[in-house]
């Protein structure tokens, strides 16, 4: 029975430098001829290979936390779309993939509080296969090989050796037909000279003769083939230019080695921190970057709070012992304190973007059928305004104002609080300085803490008691009058009022109606035009007239 080879499986340290050498040679588009070398890799496998893990374009480095960030901020914009992420990111899709998935484990792990164990569950078992076997570093190769893979290993090389191809095949068959023409040629002139014909080379002929040295008769010219046979020809210049480029700037390989380099120190400075003896030590608090607010007080204003210290001084120089000096106060001393108190403030703690991040994709990940109804599921404040994340640079906390040189604005039985402002109002404004008399009271916020001062103390209000006795005066009077008063005091409704005048006006109506005739009650059809002449009495009357007098009518 033949023996059936199943293509696939882990890679070799024999097969990575075939394949480097067979790409070297043909390109990177003659797979399934790079791939005829290989035994046991098909075409789509050797392609991967290449693309995913011995391109020397591919980062093999550690991930920083910006990549995290990157990662997590595009796989929430575009799920699932590794192909689309990996450029972007710089790094591969399966690397995309695997540290996606890593980083939702650790998450993972971290919130059900479960040991290192659990991570060593997602290796492989002995016996299973590796469904990704070209991402993973090539197996070193064993010391006895297999008869098969010997043999593969010396075709490769015999055809990787083989450098003259179609070309050089053509060259020499050309080489080869030159010099038999050259020795037919040779030949012939023997002949000719042994049958008596004097052969000169260089003599010249008669007209319309035949050189028979020289030209063959009847002779039909080879027509031109597709390929040109002449020397090839390179510009050595140019050449020389590339080689000498090529030279100078470094290599992929060399910056590599420098980033393995890199994170080999910072192996060795992380492995002294984990031995018992470096608990003991007295750990130093690495500094955050200092990155300083814009300037909130200009030089003007600064000036401006300086003279009005000097004049608060010689003032109370003036008036110490006097009757007016407890209406000045120490401003300096409340600005000491004030800079002691702001001299502890920190900067706040920036948040974990990709610790947020995880968490919300996790979120999204256990949600139940929207069928059941309910609230949506909690998820930390999310950035969607661009493909990439937003860089977000902590600020040092600006003490100037709360510590030198603020106003206070005074509100009902609490502290003097500061306000950020130092910008001069308009128009013959109060200049922002330091009032604790509460003389120049105001300021932007005045108002506003103002009525929530004024809400806070209604609402503290207890509430209202509705308990009432009603004592009736002790005294005589007319009964009568006392009800008339408070009628005459009484205000009716207006919609009682308006609906007692529509009963009224009906009540009128029908009492004119009633005294008019039956024919306007019954609404019975009135005549247009009406005779008098024959309501009149017709007793002297003659036919003639009565005639008339309804032909008029008619």
């Amino acid at each position: 029975m033949v023996r059936v080879i199943i293509k696939g499986g882990v890679w070799r340290n024999t097969e990575d430098e075939i394949l480097k050498a067979a790409i070297m040679k043909y390109g990177k588009n003659q797979w399934s001829r790079i791939a005829s070398l290989l035994h046991r890799k098909s075409a789509k496998q050797c392609k991967a290979r290449w693309f995913e893990w011995l391109d020397p374009g591919i980062k093999k480095t550690e991930w920083s936390r910006e990549e995290d960030e990157k990662l997590l901020h595009l796989a929430k914009l575009m799920p699932t779309q590794w192909r689309t992420i990996a450029p972007i990111v710089g790094r591969t899709a399966a690397q995309c993939l695997e540290r996606y998935e890593h980083l939702l484990d650790e998450a993972q792990r971290k919130a059900e509080g479960l040991d290192d164990e659990a991570t060593e569950a997602k290796r492989l078992k002995p016996g299973e296969i590796d469904p990704t076997p070209e991402t993973k570093p090539a197996r070193p190769d064993p010391v006895d090989m297999d008869d098969d893979e010997l043999e593969m290993l010396s075709e490769a090389r015999a055809r990787l050796a083989n450098t003259q191809g179609k070309k050089a095949k053509r060259k020499a068959r050309e080489r080869q037909l030159s010099e038999a023409r050259r020795l037919a040629s040779l030949q012939k002139r023997r002949e000719m000279r042994e049958a008596g014909l004097l052969v000169r080379r260089f003599k010249r002929l008669k007209k319309n003769a035949i050189d028979y040295s020289g030209e063959i008769p009847f002779e039909k010219a080879v027509p031109a083939g597709f390929h040109d046979p002449s020397e090839d020809h390179f510009d050595k210049d140019d050449k020389h230019q590339r080689a000498i480029a090529d030279h100078q700037k470094p290599r992929r390989m060399e910056i590599e080695n420098e980033l393995r380099k890199q994170d080999k120190e910072k192996l060795k400075r992380k492995k002294p921190e984990d031995e018992p003896e470096s608990i003991f030590k007295t750990k130093e608090k690495k500094r955050s970057k200092l990155i300083l607010p814009a300037p909130q007080i200009s030089d003007r204003e600064m000036e401006q709070i300086i003279k009005i210290g000097h004049a608060s001084d010689s003032v109370r120089q003036y008036a110490d012992g006097g009757a007016t000096s407890s209406l000045l106060t120490d401003y300096a001393a409340s600005a000491r304190a004030n800079a002691v108190a702001a001299r502890t403030a920190r900067t706040p703690a920036a948040r974990d973007t990709v610790q947020m991040e995880v968490q919300n994709i996790l979120a999204l990940q256990n949600v139940d059928t929207p069928l059941k109804g309910g609230l949506n599921t909690p998820l930390h404040e999310s950035d969607f305004s661009g493909i990439l994340p937003t860089p977000r640079a902590q600020a040092t906390p600006n003490t100037v104002l709360n510590a030198v040189a603020a106003t206070p604005a005074s509100t009902f039985g609490a502290t003097p609080s500061s306000v950020g402002s130092f910008t001069p109002g308009p128009g013959g404004a109060t200049p922002a300085f330091r009032d604790q008399m509460g003389i120049n009271e105001g300021g932007a916020t005045s108002g506003i803490e103002a009525r929530a001062e004024l809400r806070r103390a209604l609402a503290s209000l207890p509430e209202p008691k509705n308990d009432y006795e009603i004592v009736a005066p002790e005294g005589e009077g007319d009964e009568h009058e006392e009800e008339q008063d408070k009628e005459e005091e009484w205000v009716d409704d207006a919609a009682d009022v308006k609906e007692t005048r529509a009963k009224q006006r009906a009540l009128k109506r029908q009492r004119e109606l009633a005294a008019r005739t039956q024919v306007i009650q019954r609404s019975l059809p009135k005549p247009s035009k009406v005779c008098d002449a024959a309501f009149k009495p017709s007793l002297n009357r003659t036919e003639m007239a009565k005639v008339e007098s309804l032909r008029s009518f008619v």
